[in-house]
């Protein structure tokens, strides 16, 4: 998979996606990330993005000759997905829908946002990571491109990990525990000791039932409330919603 990155600011993603698991995973060829500095097309002498918005107003507006020109004259991955604080909330699903993709971009704003013809023209998507304001889309771009990219097979060479976290069945991940059993008078439950593997299952499904109800019952509304066979896998286990 290639993700490429529009942005004033390139150094802040290269800078992020270089460590860990990503930096890994890109020097094992399993994924590509190409930022691109769209003021280099700038025809402003002082290499200038953005002027003051028609009709008044606070701020600035980045503008269309840059981000257009870029385009015209560089290639860069489709479909072109604007990080918009006006756009569709981003969520697992999504993230799941990008990744089986072969790539994509990532449009990072600035300022007071874009010019709405790039919007209208250009961009294929607008994605939001919340109800708030940013200084630029750089950040949430890499939250975006982080929450896709550990989807692609071999990035993080646990397959199961990725099926079995929060949000991937509609319900949030049940607790961890390792070593040691006993940590000043803290216990681990006792099924995880058991050997029961079947058992350990059971509570594991029954713990990430009761922490979405409690935590986040807007998850178990929409999956249609908690069915019969659910409540009994609670009730096994002594469990409270």
């Amino acid at each position: 998979m290639q993700i490429d990155f529009l942005t004033l600011f390139p150094e802040l993603i290269d800078n992020y996606f270089t460590a860990s698991i990503m930096g890994s995973a890109q020097r094992e060829g399993l994924i590509q990330l190409k930022t691109h500095d769209f003021r280099s097309a700038s025809t402003d002498s002082r290499g200038r993005v953005d002027d003051a918005p028609f009709g008044g107003g606070a701020g600035m507006v980045l503008g269309p000759q840059p981000i257009f020109d870029y385009i015209d004259e560089n290639s860069v991955q489709r479909p072109v997905v604007y990080m918009s604080p006006t756009g569709a909330t981003f969520n697992q699903a999504k993230a799941q829908e990008l990744s089986k993709l072969e790539g994509f971009t990532l449009l990072c704003g600035r300022y007071e946002g874009l010019d709405q013809r790039v919007r209208d023209e250009i961009v294929d998507e607008e994605i939001s990571v919340g109800d708030f304001v940013l200084a630029g889309g750089e950040s949430a771009a890499i939250v975006v491109a982080e929450a896709v990219l550990r989807l692609v097979p071999g990035v993080l060479g646990n397959e199961i990990s990725v099926e079995a976290e929060s949000f991937s069945s509609g319900l949030l991940e049940y607790p961890h525990y390792t070593r040691p059993a006993d940590f000043k008078g803290l216990t681990v439950p006792e099924v995880l000791l058991s050997g029961d593997h079947g058992r350990v299952e059971r509570w594991r499904l029954a713990k990430s039932l009761q922490l979405t109800a409690q935590l986040r019952p807007d998850l178990i509304a929409a999956r249609g409330g908690l069915t019969q066979d659910e409540k009994e896998l609670l009730d096994e286990f002594d469990l409270r919603v």
